[in-house]
């Protein structure tokens, strides 16, 4: 009998939602208190996932749930740079 693997769960900052990490994309404060998009998941520093959608990039810009998470003023190019990674997963 084969053994099914533990597939990693992460809660999505918007949607509250569990999902497995590849469905995510992850973002990370690191040490010198700069937020960057960390497409490989494994950046040193503190992460938080949002679900790889248009609309919940747009809704965590309008609610400002990343400087939540983080504690810290974000950036706001940082969702430009969402956005712009999703137009071009979409083409």
């Amino acid at each position: 009998m084969a053994k099914h693997r533990k597939v990693p769960l992460r809660k999505c900052l918007v949607t509250k939602e569990l999902k497995p990490k590849e469905e995510l994309i992850r973002l990370v404060k690191t040490k010198e208190n700069d937020v960057i998009i960390d497409p490989t998941g494994k950046l040193n520093g503190r992460g938080a996932y949002l679900t790889f959608d248009k609309q919940v990039f747009l809704q965590a810009k309008d609610e400002n749930s990343l400087a939540q998470a983080f504690k810290m003023k974000i950036n706001l190019d940082i969702y430009d740079d969402l956005l712009t990674l999703v137009s071009e997963k979409n083409d």
